[in-house]
């Protein structure tokens, strides 16, 4: 115990002499962050939509963060909250990319109200339980006349009385009182309400423009609908429209098989297992040339999957098997075509003794990034590929009825849900209120109701967004999060 004590005593005298010491450099921290990027970035959770999504609006606001550190002069700093979702790790790699596993991870919340570049680091891995000890480096393979510098360009500490005698601000004291002031959203409305407003009128030409170029391409195209699966900016989505426009008027010929389609722009080409068409926003023409061109085949594996989907229904009892986008990871058809094929192949060779139509009007979804059957608050069932037949059948006749209750509960709570956003927005005036995929109903049900409580002038006319977090977007949406205080 007295080794552990004075091990921990000794480092963080260590640190604090580096903090004393010098300064990071953008290059650095960004290097001394790298264990953090490796747990938190967004392409390590792509069978996580949710997830992936909270980690990416954070770090935008943790890079705007930094960004703000470097500037030179910058003195007005706001405390800001971030929510990750961290991998775990794996104690037994040595190698720092592959020591974090892709199926375990944890929510971290914390709030960044350092003002270096150093302290910010150190806040950041500490919240996370990384390790810091890679940063005792980064001050042995600094320059001398790099510290000499640093250490000449260190602001000057003055006595309280100094403060007291000139009247001006201590900068201490300021940070210990943004530090004591927990955020609410009266007091985070009322530091960014004219931000906001000035980027919605700002985009307001091109709302118009997009709403325009939708409803023009889905009427030509006949068209079901276009959406984004990612929440990019106003300009891009146009952009994205334009480019498509430009398509149909070069090549008609290949969209003649696209009626009462959905179109979804996202990372890559394809069709989506839930039979959407796919245009990667990377891509060129050509390919989405080709993707329209290979329609036809699409369309007959699409059928072939809803066959499987219903052989595997009758031999559960007539549960029925779904794929839902906004909970399942955006999977091409032919990804999910494998995943039905290998679980249907080993149902049928364990001939499970369902009787015949026991199941119906119950619903599950397959996954392949998981060990062990659960039951969703919305009433359907998560099944991994690899779920051993036993236990599957244990599991779904033990759980059937608490099923049925959890899909009654789940209409109730759509209606609910769908009310209380109406009359929020007609309450507020707003032009839009909506949530992130990551919220869910039952946070926004109970988002909706204290807000109801609230008297918030502040919101005629704008976009509401409830997320996790609080954040102006680009186009002016206010983004807050749902348990708001």
């Amino acid at each position: 115990t007295f080794y552990y004590f004075t091990r921990i005593c000794l480092e963080k005298i260590l640190l604090q002499c580096i903090l004393q010491s010098r300064t990071l450099s953008g290059a650095d921290a960004i290097n001394a962050l790298r264990p953090f990027y490796f747990a938190v970035h967004p392409d390590f959770f792509g069978q996580h939509p949710k997830e992936r999504e909270v980690n990416e609006n954070s770090l935008k606001r943790l890079n705007g963060y930094l960004e703000n550190l470097q500037k030179p002069g910058f003195r007005s700093f706001k405390p800001t909250q971030l929510t990750f979702y961290v991998r775990e790790r794996d104690p037994n790699s040595s190698n720092v990319q592959e020591s974090f596993s892709a199926s375990g991870f944890r929510a971290v919340s914390f709030t960044l109200h350092t003002r270096d570049l150093l302290s910010t680091v150190l806040d950041i891995l500490n919240s996370c339980s990384l390790s810091t000890e890679h940063i005792q480096s980064l001050n042995a393979n600094s320059q001398p006349h790099k510290e000499a510098k640093s250490t000449l360009n260190r602001p000057i500490k003055w006595d309280k009385t100094y403060y007291s005698f000139t009247g001006f601000k201590d900068p201490e004291e300021e940070l210990e009182q943004a530090q004591r002031v927990e955020t609410t959203l009266i007091s985070w409305l009322d530091g960014n309400e004219a931000s906001a407003v000035k980027k919605l009128k700002k985009s307001l030409p091109l709302r118009k423009e997009l709403e325009h170029l939708k409803f023009e391409l889905s009427h030509q195209l006949q068209l079901s609908d276009i959406r984004w699966q990612r929440s990019w900016g106003i300009a891009h989505r146009c952009s994205q429209l334009h480019s498509l426009g430009r398509l149909v008027q070069q090549r008609p010929e290949v969209l003649k098989n696209v009626k009462g389609r959905t179109v979804v722009f996202t990372d890559r080409s394809g069709m989506s297992a839930a039979g959407h068409i796919m245009l990667g926003t990377m891509d060129v023409h050509h390919h989405w040339t080709k993707i329209f061109e290979r329609l036809p085949n699409y369309y007959k594996l699409q059928k072939r999957l809803l066959f499987l989907e219903d052989r595997i229904s009758q031999l559960l009892g007539g549960i029925q098997v779904i794929y839902i986008e906004e909970l399942q990871p955006l999977l091409t058809l032919e990804e999910y075509y494998e995943t039905l094929d290998s679980f249907y192949n080993k149902l049928r060779d364990s001939r499970l003794p369902f009787h015949p139509r026991s199941l119906r009007g119950l619903q599950m979804i397959l996954e392949s990034d998981r060990y062990a059957p659960s039951l969703h608050e919305f009433g359907h069932f998560t099944i991994p590929t690899v779920c051993d037949p036993a236990t599957l059948q244990w599991f779904i006749f033990a759980k059937a009825q608490e099923a049925r209750e959890n899909l009654k509960r789940k209409e109730e709570m759509m209606i609910t849900e769908k009310e209380l956003i109406n009359t929020s927005t007609e309450r507020f005036s707003l032009d839009r209120l909506y949530k992130e995929p990551s919220v869910s109903s039952a946070q926004m049900i109970d988002c909706c109701k204290r807000l109801l409580e609230e008297s918030l002038p502040y919101l005629q006319g704008m976009h509401l967004c409830i997320s996790h977090f609080y954040s102006v977007l680009q186009d002016g949406d206010l983004c807050i999060p749902w348990n708001w205080k």
